[in-house]
């Protein structure tokens, strides 16, 4: 599974981008928010990916954030909604506003992104509205990264919020431990981490 990609932008077009990794070129699916970030062709860029395997191709998606790969992979998780409909939901919604669309059950919202009908938007919010726990605020522009309840990300926050952080203190800290660590970090070392970062 390919997680992230560090290299130089060779190549960038209204859906995709091609990033040179020591000579090899990866094309990547990105939303028109992470596209406009990633700067000039020939620059450095650093992107999180998420991989998409089916029987007739092998998809490679790219954010800015590691707030947007959250989000597209809650909204994938929605019957219907495939890579490349996420990725309009996200051109039109940064994750803080899909997070706030969908725990506000605003389905005219969702349905703002093109191939979103009222019927999907519904679905989606509906689908969702339980599986957005805490929200952790990144770093990379405040963006919130989507938390499922009972997650290790989750547990970080309440246990910041316990020890006497603030509300936007704890998820600031939290949210650069996780751009730091990775999707699979253990709550010990979230915790550790976002208490270093929140000393700085």
């Amino acid at each position: 599974m390919i997680a992230r990609l560090r290299g130089a932008l060779a190549e960038s077009a209204a859906d995709h981008a091609v990033i040179d990794v020591g000579g090899v070129g990866y094309l990547v699916l990105a939303s028109a928010r992470t596209l406009t970030t990633l700067g000039p062709v020939g620059g450095d860029v650093l992107v999180f990916t998420e991989m998409q395997v089916r029987e007739d191709a092998i998809t490679l998606f790219a954010f800015g954030s590691a707030a947007e790969r959250d989000g597209f992979r809650l909204l994938t998780s929605v019957q219907g909604v495939g890579g490349r409909v996420a990725l309009s939901i996200l051109s039109v919604l940064d994750p803080g506003e899909l997070a706030r669309a969908i725990a506000g059950g605003d389905k005219a919202m969702v349905a703002r992104a093109n191939g979103v009908g009222p019927k999907l938007a519904m679905r989606i919010v509906n689908e969702l509205k339980d599986k957005m726990g805490g929200m952790a605020i990144g770093p990379g522009g405040g963006a919130p990264v989507a938390a499922a309840k009972g997650s290790a990300v989750s547990d970080a926050l309440s246990a910041l919020a316990n020890l006497g952080f603030r509300p936007a203190e704890a998820s600031a800290a939290v949210g650069a431990a996780v751009d730091d660590l990775g999707d699979g970090a253990t709550l010990d070392a979230l915790v550790r981490l976002a208490l270093r970062k929140a000393a700085k």
